[in-house]
């Protein structure tokens, strides 16, 4: 009996998707998160599925993790005390950045400061031209120089920005030998590793991030992988990226900034996979969590991808699934603004002292709150693990109601819309705000709070077909363990369009190569191309991707595909201007077998069916009927309203809403006129 676990950490609560390889048996936990260290929450997770469903963790051989601390780190500025390497005379470029305003109305809000301070920067004499040619030469000396300063600094990591060296990493690389030589505990980060791509700016950034964070991931995945071989000898450990797919933990350690969006963009992964059995492609995917909300577009069974956002206000420039994500959750507390008009978020009771109905102190109100109110939520949750207070989500909620004038009910209904226009705000900018109507797709919603919500953001969207997954508040955790091991590369090669592509060719060769490197020979490597492409002048590319993953086509046909994309991205095509490549991107993913379907092991089911009140309207409460998921079989039909229980997550279907359950057991709701 082999087995492979998914593990996502979250701000509440931490997940397990636990899949046995032969039979495909699954099993799902989830246990409150130990933000001080994650991985205390997890081997304590894994003890209680071993003790609650016989799964030994001696017979767990892989273990696929997202993990938050990458990304708290940076909102803590928790990192480590880094040094930056540069070419003479762009000591301060972290500083002067783009010149742009963080808040284009707000004439005092500054860009946050870089994380390595200026008495860390240090400069040397070097240059690499704009064609990768050598200019100035690096001198020994000036390396003895530069490393004795980070040395003398104190700083414990250490990022390597030179100019162009994405297009000749030579003199980085010098470097970074010097300083590992010299300093063999000091983590080195070099710009042509990190992301060997056109914009210094940002590859700076990202550069000097990734060092900040090296010596607390690095910890932690050093800390991690000791404690869980000591249980579970020789598991390979996967961690989940940005991008979608999963890294080796050591290379995790190395770039830890592709691990800063991993757990959204794994329940993106498991979304995917989870729709396409019910025959669905068309997504827009709604993951409600305690503290926020992440929404993004699939498109024909692809999510959408970008190459540069912010991440806790500084800009990173690595593959990410494109999700956009507004601080929404069940979490969210309300309050009263400035304006005497009631808001919802972005603040959020987190999982301490959490929201007043989880009896853990928590006095304000939030949207778990309301939801209690009004008899949306079970009296339990966590098969049983946690029991809501519902006269304390009352006491919450009742100063608020007064402040306002309003009756509970009309004040907790308040709270519901306005995190659903938060919530329908953040989808409207991935999809109207881009060409795409809603109504043409599906949504998946998916999350503890997914199914709370999701029927009053489908109304608001006029979206009529809502699909939920068997295991919704474990789709992140299922995600994971469905990921592929994956890597990404680029080359920026800046060539104009012309009938000859030799350039192209070759950077898609030498990618192709590194890719192979990079597996080792493994079989089944999958590899798949596009090129960034963009009008002579303009400052951002399309990605335009290869047939067949990395046939080059013809140049008249690359130019039509351009112009196609272009006019489908903004509304308009310029068929006689120059067009121009920038960076040519490959991909390469070892696909996982996975078999069969997945089958949920059965939790002990709850009464068949009972009816009680809940709010759905202010003048009065509807008699609800409550269903365990656990008794509805495939071609079972539910008429709203009505709330559908399980262990990880409520599901609401309100009047004039209908629910069915499909042959892969998910949950097909539908809109009635």
């Amino acid at each position: 009996m082999s087995w492979t676990v998914g593990v996502d950490v979250g701000g509440t609560f931490t997940d397990f998707y636990v899949v046995n390889g032969a039979t495909q048996e699954v099993i799902v936990h989830k246990r409150p998160s130990t933000p001080e260290d994650p991985s205390r929450a997890i081997l304590a997770g894994l003890a209680e599925v071993a003790e609650s469903s016989g799964v030994e963790t001696g017979a767990i051989v892989r273990l696929a993790h997202g993990t938050t601390v990458a990304t708290n780190a940076l909102i803590e500025r928790s990192g480590g005390k880094v040094a930056m390497i540069t070419t003479r005379g762009f000591r301060d470029l972290l500083e002067i950045g783009r010149q742009v305003r963080p808040k284009i109305y707000d004439l005092k809000a500054d860009a946050p400061a870089p994380v390595v301070p200026r008495q860390r920067r240090f400069e040397i004499a070097e240059r690499i031209g704009p064609r990768g040619e050598v200019v100035t030469a690096l001198s020994d000396a000036e390396i003895e120089t530069v490393v004795a300063a980070v040395a003398g600094s104190g700083a414990d990591c250490c990022a390597v920005c030179l100019l162009f060296a994405f297009l000749n990493p030579e003199h980085e690389r010098k470097i970074g030998a010097a300083l590992r030589a010299r300093l063999p505990n000091l983590h080195v980060s070099l710009s042509s590793d990190v992301q060997p791509e056109f914009r210094e700016y940002e590859r700076f950034s990202t550069t000097v991030l990734n060092a900040y964070l090296q010596p607390k991931v690095t910890r932690y995945m050093a800390r991690l992988r000791e404690t869980l071989e000591s249980h579970a000898t020789g598991v390979a450990i996967g961690i989940s990226q940005s991008a979608g797919g999963l890294m080796a933990v050591e290379r995790a350690g190395r770039l830890p900034i592709r691990t800063a969006l991993s757990g959204p963009a794994a329940g993106v992964v498991g979304a995917v996979a989870v729709a396409a059995r019910s025959g669905e492609g068309n997504l827009i995917t709604l993951d409600i969590g305690g503290t926020s909300t992440d929404v993004c577009l699939i498109e024909d069974g692809a999510a959408a991808m970008t190459y540069g956002r912010d991440i806790a206000d500084f800009p990173v420039r690595l593959p990410s699934i494109d999700i956009n994500t507004v601080g929404a959750g069940g979490g969210s507390i309300a309050h009263v603004g400035r304006d005497g008009l009631m808001k919802v978020g972005p603040e959020s009771a987190g999982a301490v002292p959490g929201p007043a109905c989880y009896g853990r102190g928590g006095a304000l109100p939030t949207v778990s709150d309301a939801n209690a109110f009004l008899g949306r939520l079970p009296a339990t949750l966590v098969g049983g693990g946690m029991t809501l207070d519902r006269q304390a989500a009352e006491r919450a909620i009742a100063p608020l109601a007064a402040r306002l004038g309003l009756p509970l009910a009309e004040t907790a209904l308040g709270i519901i819309r306005i995190c659903v226009s938060n919530m329908v705000r953040a989808i409207r900018a991935i999809s109207v705000e881009r060409g795409y109507d809603p109504r043409n797709f599906t949504l998946m919603p998916f999350g503890g709070a997914g199914g709370l919500h999701a029927a009053d953001v489908a109304e608001e969207l006029a979206i009529r077909r809502i699909l939920v997954p068997l295991s919704p508040g474990i789709l992140c955790a299922e995600g994971v363990a469905m990921s592929d091991i994956q890597e990404s590369f680029v080359a920026t090669c800046r060539v104009e369009l012309g009938d000859d592509l030799s350039p192209i060719g070759a950077a898609i060769a030498g990618l192709s190569n590194q890719a192979r490197r990079w597996s080792d020979g493994a079989a089944g490597l999958v590899i798949s191309a596009s090129l960034d492409m963009r009008y002579v002048g303009q400052n951002y590319e399309l990605s335009i991707p290869l047939d067949d993953g990395m046939t080059l086509l013809a140049a008249n046909e690359l130019r039509e595909r351009y112009l196609a994309t272009h006019s489908s991205k903004y509304g308009h095509a310029d068929a006689a201007a120059a067009i121009e490549f920038v960076n040519v991107r490959l991909k390469a993913h070892l696909p996982q077998a996975h078999g069969v379907a997945p089958r949920l092991r059965r939790q002990d089911a709850g009464s068949a069916r009972s009816t009680a009140s809940a709010w759905f309207r202010a003048a009065a409460p509807d008699a609800t009927l409550i269903v365990d998921r656990g008794t509805l079989e495939p071609g079972a039909v539910l008429q709203g309203p009505a709330i559908i229980t399980q262990f990880d997550s409520t599901t609401v279907v309100p009047p004039n809403w209908s629910a069915r359950v499909d042959e892969a057991l998910n949950i097909i709701m539908e809109h009635q006129p």
